[in-house]
């Protein structure tokens, strides 16, 4: 689906999602390595249960919230990964954070 651009700088780390090992470059977005990961939907609609999954890449459009290291409502396109960081999907319908 996506693949990184050659020459991408940045030490290649490791990460999880949804208990999963997920390999990026220390430079990319959440989101970006889960696409390249091909991992599509980060979570559920709370209305719907449709899958979401990141959409706008810049903040704009909240599509891609998940939870990381316990801490919800985190747009996953603005945050840089880092080692071992703990990312999942985030809970929809009566479980979701407020």
């Amino acid at each position: 689906m996506l693949k990184q651009i050659q020459g991408s700088s940045g030490e290649n780390i490791t990460f999880t999602f949804n208990g999963k090992p997920v390999r990026a470059t220390a430079t990319d977005s959440v989101a970006s390595a889960l696409l390249a990961a091909g991992e599509i939907s980060v979570r559920k609609s709370p209305i719907s249960g449709v899958a979401r999954g990141p959409f706008c890449m810049m903040g704009a459009c909240f599509e891609c919230l998940v939870e990381v290291d316990g801490a919800f409502n985190s747009q996953a396109c603005m945050l840089q990964v880092r080692q071992g960081m703990v990312v999942r999907s985030q809970p929809a319908g009566p479980d979701a954070p407020a």
